[in-house]
């Protein structure tokens, strides 16, 4: 990285990373929906299992499993015309860190 683009960068991409999990988690909704995947026994299941038991429209779900699917922390397995869903644990485990640190200093 050249020095121009450090000037335009005040932040770190430890602290991008760390502010894309934070805006995942940002919504109501797609707190339920991580904790409906974490909880889940078969720790996958399609967006219409969640959308049974979420009183939202399935376009509004859709959204936001996007969200949490950009920021890295669910994965989608295609079948079509379905796709189940399923925690990231790569990327789970490393917004669990970010977040702990950040908030144990």
């Amino acid at each position: 990285m050249n020095s121009m683009e450090e000037l335009q960068k005040p932040f770190t991409d430890h602290q991008a990373k760390l502010a894309r999990y934070g805006k995942a988690l940002s919504h109501p909704v797609r707190v339920f929906i991580l904790d409906f995947l974490l909880n889940n026994a078969a720790k996958c299941c399609y967006s219409g299992d969640m959308a049974e038991e979420l009183p939202i429209a399935r376009s509004t779900l859709s959204e936001h499993l996007s969200e949490l699917k950009k920021a890295g922390l669910i994965q989608g397995e295609i079948n079509p015309p379905y796709i189940k869903y399923c925690i990231n644990r790569e990327n789970w485990e490393e917004a669990r860190s970010l977040l702990s640190g950040f908030f144990d200093r």
